[in-house]
């Protein structure tokens, strides 16, 4: 069997049965490997073992103790030819060992090489931290030795997730949630998992304040790459699938992360949010412990040996390789199973391959038929968009997204906003909770930066025209079928002052809790969509199923113009009630002529700066003769 395609079920990592601990790594290629392991990190006195090669690549060797709380690595050793220097009759010294400590204390010989030859020795990896390891004291190791029963569940009632209709995504980053938090807290709690939960428990936090009902945590499992690491990452260097990240652990070295991180998880349901984790499996971070055990099985790479780099930041992971498959799945399970994670989303999922997502799905829907599945379907290398369709996986939904930027810059037309308002039905999804629709991410330039008419994208003093384009865009997002998400921030015109790649910088990334006050009328106009769109009377915006062609009724302006009005539930197929949303992204009015609907009979409950559930009692918008006046960058809702 070609060593590419080997695969093995036999379990691996670090595991504690009957007081005796296991140590199995897959390293199919390898000729020797070791686990060397030590009690503390300040007196190591370790113990260095040799595991042996079982079957289909697994190598093991078990220790007649329970070892909960050691530190661990792994190293492998490969055979490899090395050139063989061999000394004249005469000579008085002796060629040194490769693996010798003392390099300096003998020198090569003087003397002429007689002759030279090749033999094959053993070449050492450095040690290198598992992958199966369930917490580390950082990127580069060591690995703590985890007892899997000590690993307490949550009590009570399982937390179910609301229907993937029904969701409401803010995405956000764990220290750029708690990094200007206005609570009391101290400086290692306002780094990570334990500050989040006291800012997730606090009477009027601002997951609360907003009204989402889902938080995507941008990647926590341990992250590599010092230099990225010192003060500030984003987390998508990932050097380890199955340990929360280290740094954002109060005591790492024992292990604190994993109770720290359930403990969050645990705060977050209990105030009523769905938890999603931001997931990388299409490339890794260094130092690289698959890179390690074998080059070849891990990783894609050109004809000369290099690594391929779709992903742009290295290397590419073969997430087709059964044992990466299985890594891969390993993982997601351990994150549903120990920390009761609701669903994930893959990054650069083009890369992780349609197979192998189809795998990830059968086997998490098997753990949990509710789990939530979302794909940024592209890379550098393509787009699966398409492809997801015939999938049980959602799509963050870039065409979404650059649409209604040019839309709300005015360059749009009213039937690509009427498919991307219909849930991209017509051509990307096969239901409408397939779209992830957005106008902001982490990544890349925020929305009032991307838009704003200042200068070198500074949207940090935003014009009147900037806030107008954000309240519309927010109206668009809640307004739309599918799954509407944000950026945690974005509510109070969030800026990173023309930055466009902000990785690494901490401050501009974290949430400025003071600009949402300053900008507190844009926050409560996001929330009052937001609480709108989840109520009973919002119900038009979240269907489970496309709808039939009569449910929606378009009424276009005048002149070329590209603003409309949409009206749902117009065949009164989901109930009695209507809804009509109508938007202007021009700098002049616009005239609709709205055929059936007399809106003075309606009650106008938003526009563009206000919303009222009530009903706006004064300043309505105008409808005379059938003709709907919108004033210039406008927009509103009538309920029938």
């Amino acid at each position: 069997m070609n060593f590419l395609d080997l695969k093995s079920n036999h379990p691996l990592g670090a595991i504690i049965e009957q007081g005796k601990t296991t140590f199995a790594l897959f390293a199919p290629r390898a000729d020797k490997v070791t686990v060397t392991f030590f009690k503390n990190l300040d007196n190591r006195k370790p113990e260095t073992h040799e595991l042996h090669k079982i079957n289909k690549g697994v190598w093991e060797v078990t220790h007649n103790r329970n070892l909960h709380g050691w530190y661990y690595y792994f190293q492998v050793y490969s055979l490899q030819e090395k050139p063989e220097e061999i000394e004249e009759i005469g000579s008085t010294e002796s060629a040194e060992s490769p693996d010798s400590k003392d390099t300096d204390s003998k020198q090569p010989s003087k003397k002429a090489k007689a002759r030279s030859g090749k033999k094959k020795t053993l070449h050492g990896s450095p040690p290198f931290l598992d992958p199966y390891a369930l917490a580390t004291v950082g990127p580069a190791g060591p690995g703590i030795i985890w007892d899997r029963k000590k690993i307490k569940k949550p009590r009570g009632k399982k937390f179910e997730p609301p229907s993937w209709h029904d969701l409401v995504i803010v995405e956000g980053h764990v220290r750029d949630l708690i990094k200007h938090a206005p609570i009391a807290l101290d400086d290692k709690e306002r780094r990570g998992f334990t500050g989040l939960e006291k800012w997730v428990r606090t009477k009027g936090s601002y997951l609360k304040s907003i009204g989402v009902n889902a938080v995507e945590l941008q990647p926590l499992q341990e992250v590599g790459d010092h230099y990225a690491k010192e003060d500030y990452h984003w987390g998508y260097m990932p050097v380890n699938y199955f340990a929360p990240e280290s740094s954002y652990a109060l005591h790492p070295e024992s292990g604190s992360q994993i109770a720290e991180f359930q403990s969050l998880v645990k705060a977050l349901h209990d105030q009523g949010f769905t938890v999603l984790l931001d997931v990388v499996y299409n490339h890794v971070g260094n130092p690289n412990p698959l890179y390690f055990i074998d080059k070849d099985y891990y990783f894609h790479q050109e004809g000369g040996g290099e690594l391929t780099n779709w992903s742009g930041c290295g290397n590419d992971v073969r997430c087709e390789g059964p044992m990466a498959r299985r890594l891969i799945i390993d993982s997601l399970l351990h994150f549903m199973e120990c920390y009761e994670v609701d669903g994930f989303r893959f990054d650069l999922a083009h890369l992780i391959g349609l197979e192998t997502l189809k795998a990830i799905e059968a086997a998490l829907k098997a753990a949990n038929p509710s789990v939530i599945l979302i794909a940024e379907p592209w890379s550098f290398r393509g787009h699966i968009a398409q492809e997801l369709k015939d999938t049980g996986f959602a799509s963050w939904n870039d065409g979404y997204r650059e649409f209604v930027y040019e839309y709300l810059l005015g360059r749009g037309n009213q039937e690509g906003l009427h498919y991307y308002m219909g849930g991209s039905t017509k051509h990307l999804t096969a239901w409408p909770a397939q779209t992830v629709n957005y106008v902001e991410s982490h990544d890349d330039r925020c929305w009032i930066d991307k838009i704003t008419e200042n200068p070198e994208h500074r949207g940090d003093r935003p014009t009147a025209a900037d806030r107008r384009r954000a309240h519309l865009a927010c109206a668009i997002i809640m307004s739309s079928l599918g799954i509407p998400m944000i950026s945690a921030g974005q509510d109070g015109l969030r800026t990173k002052q023309g930055i466009d790649n902000s990785y690494r910088e901490a401050d501009i990334n974290a949430v400025d809790y003071q600009r949402i006050i300053e900008y507190a009328s844009t926050h409560d106009y996001f929330r009052k969509w937001i609480g709108f769109r989840r109520s009973e009377r919002g119900q038009l915006f979240r269907l489970e199923k496309t709808p039939q062609d009569g449910f929606f009724w378009y009424f276009g302006a005048e002149h070329d113009s590209s603003a409309t009005a949409i009206q749902y539930n117009a065949d009164k197929s989901h109930g009695d009630n209507s809804l009509l949303f109508a938007v202007n992204p021009h700098p002049i009015t616009a005239h609709i002529h709205i055929a059936g609907p007399d809106l003075n009979q309606w009650k106008q409950i938003a526009d563009h700066e206000r919303f009222e559930e009530k009903g706006l009692t004064t300043m309505r918008f105008r409808f005379e003769h059938g003709i709907l006046v919108l004033p210039p960058m406008s927009c509103g809702l009538w309920e029938e």
